[in-house]
């Protein structure tokens, strides 16, 4: 594989033992199709991934090994050039329906791929897997072996091991359907072990991915920062009549915020999803998943956000209104609390003793001025942090989810019940609530604020949080 030419690896496996789900993984691609049965792979296919328009490396899924005893045999027999092996088996075979899949399987290896051999470490070793480990080092390819395994699934693992140091120049543990990103580098950077030659084109690969990455999650801030503008500097107005019905005015109002809301964040959670290329599949949440709560709901204002005295500190700093929980009368607005007319309803000030409880008059501060009713921008800056808090975990959602995955397991144990906050904002230190209580300032009053600054700091802290999401 020459330094100039895009690196080359082809996958090779049996059905149903995780070939196509490394390969998804490693290309971050979902529409590699993942089939439990045999012989459905007939030809290679190519699978590029490409950074800023340009290809940085390439992964090849091939069909499995149709005759591995018979094609050893041959290979053992031959008197030719070691490096002429692979071109005369396929010019002996290219004919021979027989041989067909081994044929198309050891192309891309004339052509200079290097191999990455997978098997699923939770069955016992065969005959047959050591013939094509023996053919697959005969070829004189680099070469590493992945073994495919969960960790409650390595009875046999030792055994392959073991195997594999007779015929591979790495190996290496790798579970497709849980690799997080730092695992997916770490394996990138294992295979520079396989030759020398590659260390400098694969050095190019990995700083490329890592770069990458940085850039979406730069991306991802940017659409924090959207999200957050819009849905805390929310404000609308209507007009009425004398004698109109005030509270459902307000109702009205209020839900109309929450759709809006809600509408945002699922459109921000979408991009989200693009940034990172899952494009097929629907990535279902995890049983247990506080994401699977309203954003409204009470469990949600429990359960993330900050807790009762880090919420108190930043409501008497940012001169906002405190919550919480969540009032879930009438779908989160209490039917009662407008029944003021005329001057400033929300904005009531922090709460300093014992817990208030989230409404609409609190989440949006509504006011009646003559013949129109205000709502917003937002005075509680709770929100503030539920809102990060609900897509920090979606992100670390997202990026978790490996592209070979289909599904969750369902035994997964439920989240405990007690109101333990479980987000990442409450793990922020004081300076770090400050900038967020800085930037939901600058969200209410635009004027007063130094905004390239407090944007500047709040956009270092949400970066440093995704990276730090990253690597966990």
């Amino acid at each position: 594989m020459k330094n100039d030419r895009v690196p080359e690896f082809a996958v090779v496996g049996h059905p149903n033992e995780g070939k196509s789900s490394v390969l998804s993984t490693l290309a971050e691609d979902d529409s590699v199709r993942i089939s439990p049965m045999p012989g459905e792979t007939r030809e290679c296919q190519s699978f590029p991934v490409t950074i800023d328009g340009q290809e940085i490396i390439r992964f090849i899924d091939t069909p499995g090994f149709q005759n591995p005893r018979k094609t050893l045999q041959w290979m053992q027999n031959y008197t030719g050039k070691d490096e002429t092996l692979i071109r005369d088996f396929i010019e002996a075979h290219k004919n021979d329906t027989d041989f067909h899949d081994d044929c198309r399987l050891l192309q891309p290896l004339l052509e200079g791929a290097g191999i990455i051999f997978v098997v699923d470490g939770s069955r016992p070793l065969r005959n047959m897997d050591k013939a094509e480990m023996e053919i697959l080092r005969l070829t004189g390819c680099p070469r590493m072996a992945i073994i495919n395994c969960k960790e409650e699934e390595a009875a046999w693992l030792g055994k392959w091991q073991r195997e594999f140091r007779k015929h591979f120049n790495s190996i290496r543990l790798f579970n497709s359907c849980q690799a997080t990103y730092r695992e997916r580098i770490e394996l990138l950077e294992s295979l520079k072990s396989i030759d020398q030659d590659l260390q400098p084109v694969l050095d190019r690969v990995v700083t490329a991915f890592e770069q990458d990455w940085l850039e979406r999650n730069n991306q991802v801030v940017k659409l924090l920062i959207d999200f957050l503008e819009e849905g805390l500097g929310y404000s609308h107005s209507i007009s009425f009549k004398a004698g109109a019905d005030e509270e459902a005015l307000q109702t009205r109002l209020y839900e109309q915020y929450v759709q809006f809301i809600r509408t945002r964040e699922k459109k921000s959670q979408e991009r989200m999803r693009a940034l990172y290329k899952h494009n097929i599949f629907n990535l279902d949440l995890p049983p247990q998943s506080i994401l699977k709560e309203d954003l409204f709901s009470e469990k949600t204002w429990e359960f993330l956000g900050l807790n009762s005295s880090q919420l108190i500190m930043a409501g008497a700093l940012s001169g906002a209104a405190v919550g919480a929980g969540a009032d879930l009368v009438a779908g989160g607005l209490s039917v009662g609390a407008f029944a003021v007319v005329g001057g400033l309803v929300g904005a009531v000030g922090t709460a300093l003793k014992g817990k208030k409880f989230l409404s609409g008059t609190r989440l949006l501060g509504m006011r009646l001025d003559k013949q129109l009713l205000y709502v917003g921008p937002v005075k509680n800056i709770q929100l503030l942090f539920v809102l990060l808090d609900r897509q920090l975990l979606f992100y670390k959602h997202i990026i978790n989810w490996a592209h070979g995955r289909r599904d969750y397991d369902r035994q997964i144990s439920h989240q405990d019940e007690s109101p333990v906050k479980s987000g990442y904002t409450s793990e922020w230190n004081r300076d770090d609530r400050m900038i967020c209580e800085s930037f939901f300032r600058s969200l209410q009053n635009p004027e007063k604020e130094d905004k390239k600054d407090v944007y500047t700091k709040f956009s270092s802290l949400l970066q440093r949080t995704l990276q730090k999401i990253s690597l966990e």
